[in-house]
């Protein structure tokens, strides 16, 4: 899979978020270690803090289909149309959890264009128990 169409993917998902409080649509698509793509969008409550992110979403699709590591993964967010949105910090702890050092998080820059991180560029000295 391209990153092209793992960010279609993400954009396309994000459409079908549930952001009604915020109207902060997340996607997220990834691929796993089985070339698998699994995708998540948020799912707002209206206690806050009980809401779900998109990439806690689509790792949890992946974790629960056998996957264990993800190669790539996309996030597209925005209010009215995609703007700049990288991985909050709980997100990106999540996809450390996930991601080694070939693992790329592809979300668009303040500039619109869509560019790759690695999880040491969003995460440097991340928290690790093993």
């Amino acid at each position: 899979m391209t990153d092209q169409e793992l960010i279609d993917l993400a954009v396309e998902v994000r459409d079908r978020a549930y952001a009604k409080y915020s109207n902060y649509r997340v996607g997220a698509a990834l691929v796993d270690e089985h070339g698998n793509v699994h995708v998540g969008c948020n799912v707002e409550n209206a206690a806050y803090p009980q809401g779900s992110c998109a990439e806690a979403g689509a790792i949890s699709a992946m974790v629960a289909a056998g996957g264990m590591r993800i190669v790539a993964i996309a996030v597209a967010g925005g209010s009215d149309r995609v703007t700049a949105c990288t991985p909050c910090g709980g997100c990106r702890q999540r996809i450390n959890e996930f991601a080694d050092d070939e693992t790329r998080i592809i979300v668009m820059d303040d500039g619109d264009e869509w560019r790759a991180y690695s999880i040491d560029e969003l995460l440097p000295h991340s928290f690790q128990l093993f």
